[in-house]
């Protein structure tokens, strides 16, 4: 057993507690990764506040990156000391949604021992299959995507989620092609990277949707054509007036219930509205089923982008280096373990588009 350090959960919506935790070798399959850096998503304060339910203790975090510190029998792709981005993204490869080619709905069940526990020997959740709120991680060699040498760790982390989720959900999810129009609505950690998509894919026009002037700024800097804010009585009806007609793609990057009871009324005939955002459990929203029937329109949901991270990281890599995705710029402020809460705090804000913990 290796002794970490950690920020641990030990009752939804509590401070997270910095303790020493115990965490095993990989076994076979497994890698183990000494991070460097792990972004604070909006899921992981929204699991530790028990919106989705879940067991406690727990650790939290999964948009991070490392180096391999360790092997377990049989890895092959990875050697220690390569620099990997590790996401939540754990896939079996041989279930018929993997072999359909859509690791991130693998149906294979979840692991019941994960590499975590207490000093004394209890168990520690490793939420999302990451933990990654900690030194160190270890997770089964589906999760991680070998980096090049030279890859900055801190903009490397947010490949892990915010940025495989955003760009996902406009290439993969709604298979934009080059000239549509789409509405993001949402412009924080994911809806940037849906702009960054849609502005890569080739989206004639790109409207972004936001509470406050200041989020529209930043959405235009990403590539946003447009900008609306969602204070608006009616914002759909700016939104059609600059892109001329109705989107063919609309993206939901936010968990709330009024953006997707509004949705539907930015799509043109035929659009598809893409449901990235995680409402709490139990919320609910309603549409007249007529109406997407008759005007041909769909609703599809899209987790983690619809991603095959060994394929799109490493193609999200070169965009980066290539200087046509931005990824140092998503980063807001970077803090130390001990500053999580704080950090945490700040992101319930809204105004940062990622924090960033930095281990020593």
């Amino acid at each position: 057993m290796t002794q970490i350090k950690a920020a641990v959960c030990h009752a939804h919506g509590a401070p997270l507690q910095i303790e020493t935790v115990n965490l095993r070798a990989p076994d076979m399959g497994e890698v183990e990764v000494t991070l460097k850096a792990c972004a604070i998503c909006h899921s992981d304060i929204h699991f530790a506040d028990g919106a989705w339910g879940g067991k406690l203790p727990a650790i939290f975090g999964h948009e991070a990156a490392g180096h391999v510190s360790a092997v377990g029998a049989g890895i092959r792709g990875v050697a220690v000391g390569d620099p990997v981005v590790v996401t939540l993204i754990r896939a079996c490869g041989t279930c018929p949604t993997c072999g359909s080619g859509r690791p991130v709905l693998c149906a294979a069940p979840p692991q019941h021992d994960g590499p975590l526990t207490t000093l004394d020997g209890g168990p520690i959740v490793q939420a999302m299959d990451s933990g990654a709120f900690a030194e160190r991680v270890v997770v089964d060699q589906s999760q991680v995507v070998k980096l090049p040498a030279d890859m900055d760790l801190a903009a490397a982390a947010l490949l892990a989620c915010g940025v495989i989720t955003g760009v996902g959900a406009v290439v993969n999810a709604a298979g934009l092609r080059a000239g549509q129009d789409v509405v993001v609505i949402g412009a924080g950690g994911v809806g940037l990277n849906a702009i960054q998509g849609a502005r890569i894919a080739g989206a004639r026009r790109i409207v972004a949707v936001d509470m406050t002037e200041d989020k529209l700024a930043i959405a235009r800097d990403f590539g946003a054509t447009d900008g609306v804010l969602a204070t608006d009585e009616k914002p759909w009806r700016a939104a059609k007036k600059a892109l001329g007609k109705g989107a063919d793609v609309v993206i939901v990057t936010v968990g709330a219930i009024p953006a997707y009871d509004t949705a539907p009324q930015y799509l043109a005939m035929g659009g598809r509205l893409i449901m990235v955002g995680m409402p709490h459990s139990g919320a609910t929203s309603s549409y007249e089923p007529v109406m997407i029937a008759a005007t041909g329109q769909g609703m599809i949901g899209s987790k983690m982008g619809d991603v095959v991270i060994a394929r799109d990281i490493p193609w999200l890599v070169d965009l980066y280096r290539q200087d046509r995705l931005k990824l140092d710029e998503l980063i807001s402020r970077t803090w130390s373990l001990d500053q999580i809460n704080d950090a945490i705090a700040d992101t319930r804000t809204g105004a940062a588009k990622r924090n960033v913990i930095l281990f020593d």
